[in-house]
């Protein structure tokens, strides 16, 4: 299934997180405020920057990693957002514990935005399976940029068939084996 999401398909992911991030934060400030919870609406604000924060260095972490000749591209991303976890998920514990609503609103905050970054991701998951049926995308898509596949061009840009894969149309003899002969 990651096959068939594309390159477009992260943008318009990371473009509707963003912005249901962002509505979803002011009426909550908004309830929030009305209920006299200032701290919780303080709270749900920063953990919800934090996640917007968060998404973007992943993003700019991704295309710095996907450029690299690396054959270990993996290793440097799940580090660094395992570093980026762990001082959030500090500071958030801290705040709750110096402050109870500012702490629970930051952690809020965050689960919001990584529940709408999921439901986002599966939407256009699910989009590309129904659009793509039983065969699948090219290997310049887009997950080969999330995750530095071994398919080569990193980037998405399709100039580059990777090692491993054998382009049928490139091969003279495409349709000389049908027999199932080698």
């Amino acid at each position: 299934m990651f096959e068939r999401f594309q390159l477009p398909d992260v943008a318009a992911v990371a473009r509707r997180t963003m912005v249901g991030a962002l509505v979803v934060g002011a009426l909550g400030l908004v309830v929030l405020l009305l209920f006299s919870q200032t701290w919780g609406a303080l709270g749900l604000c920063i953990g919800i920057a934090l996640g917007i924060g968060n998404f973007r260095l992943i993003v700019h972490a991704v295309l710095k990693v996907g450029r690299r000749a690396d054959a270990n591209k993996r290793r440097p991303l799940a580090m660094n957002t395992l570093g980026r976890l762990m001082a959030m998920t500090v500071v958030a514990l801290a705040l709750a514990w110096v402050k109870p609503p500012l702490g629970l609103g930051m952690i809020g905050g965050l689960a919001v935005f990584q529940f709408l970054l999921l439901a986002n991701v599966t939407r256009s998951m699910l989009r590309a399976g129904a659009a793509g049926g039983a065969a699948g995308g090219g290997p310049g898509g887009g997950l080969a940029l999330l995750f530095g596949s071994a398919l080569g061009d990193p980037l998405g840009t399709g100039d580059d068939a990777g090692p491993g894969v054998i382009d049928v149309a490139d091969r003279g003899d495409a349709g000389a084996t049908s027999g199932g002969t080698a």
